[in-house]
């Protein structure tokens, strides 16, 4: 059986920074107040004109990805996106990538929602995709423009999020190499969807000139529950991961947690006894990009050397669903 490897990652993030500050100008809130809740500084707003769509961040991200490994575009045979913001309802952002990346093999291409947890769950699926031989070369993509679906009058939520793309190429590793992916973990609890959620948009209750007056199309979070939950979830991840890989948490040498909230990260790092220069953590650059968070705060660990080959790395997400995922892995 092969051992997975992820080969390569990219990332991009739109061009317009917008601060603290900023969004101080617009509504009640400090610099201060954002950063003692939350840890962001700022966050990276797509262009609401067009050409800083998902599928569009995630071209550029994933051509760094694809050159990085050495590969051409038409070598990756499986396009997985991750992302609940897509470009269109149809067709699949996967599908659009593909198109925009110019691969031309017809390769299979797909969305996959389950929230923040996007790209920890196509990573766990490309995992079991190359170990049994049914892919060479998969394209596991994070790309969310959250900023169109929130109220930019809500504080509670505004500040919260932010637009960019993640992605890595996964493949078979070589035979001696030491990297592959040691144990993952996926989970759900449907009980919990009222803790994150966007009803409006969908068959059951469709946008209505009425229901976009009274902004019930954005997003809606109850934010001191999902902070229980994914504390909670994403320590008990990691414990899960560790005992299918027989090894203990203090083996680790990075986590790389979804960028929600640094209240959130450090809380389970202490759940963890885990220490904190251990943690991957960009929140406070990009705040809470959804699907695309874990992929981003990797790249950046991978390319300013923190993280290096052979290193053992935990990525542990959670998202809206109520998702979870963790991949325990051997860079």
């Amino acid at each position: 059986m092969n051992k997975t490897k992820i080969v390569s990652t990219g990332m991009y993030v739109p061009q317009n920074a917008v601060t603290n500050d900023d969004l101080a100008k617009r509504i009640d809130t400090n610099h201060q107040w954002i950063v003692e809740r939350t840890g962001i500084h700022q966050r990276h707003i797509a262009n609401p004109e067009g050409g800083e769509w998902p599928t569009d961040l995630a071209a550029k991200a994933s051509m760094q990805a694809i050159e990085a490994a050495g590969l051409q575009p038409n070598d990756i045979d499986l396009i997985i996106f991750g992302t609940c913001t897509p470009d269109v309802k149809l067709p699949n952002c996967g599908s659009i990538l593909q198109t925009k990346l110019g691969i031309t093999n017809e390769c299979g291409a797909f969305d996959l929602q389950a929230a923040c947890s996007g790209f920890v769950y196509g990573i766990n699926l490309a995992d079991s995709l190359i170990k049994t031989g049914a892919h060479k070369n998969i394209l596991v993509v994070g790309s969310e423009v959250t900023s169109r679906e929130i109220d930019w009058d809500d504080r509670g939520i505004c500040i919260l999020f932010g637009d960019g793309a993640g992605v890595a190429v996964v493949s078979a590793a070589a035979e001696g190499e030491s990297s592959e992916i040691l144990a993952t973990h996926l989970s759900a609890d449907g009980t919990g969807r009222e803790f994150f959620e966007q009803n409006v948009g969908g068959v059951a209750e469709p946008v209505t000139p009425e229901r976009i007056e009274k902004g019930e199309h954005f997003f809606q979070m109850r934010g001191r529950e999902m902070f229980k939950i994914a504390t909670r979830t994403l320590a008990e991840n990691a414990r899960i991961c560790c005992r299918k890989a027989g090894i203990e948490v203090e083996d680790i040498d990075w986590i790389v947690p979804h960028q929600a909230n640094i209240r959130i990260i450090e809380t389970t790092g202490k759940l963890l006894g885990v220490d904190p220069n251990k943690v991957i953590v960009n929140i406070d650059k990009y705040a809470n990009t959804s699907a695309a968070t874990v992929p981003m705060a990797f790249h950046e660990a991978t390319h300013d050397g923190r993280i290096k080959r052979g290193d053992i790395v935990l990525f542990d997400a959670f998202g809206a669903g109520v998702t979870s995922g963790a991949t325990l892995l051997r860079y």
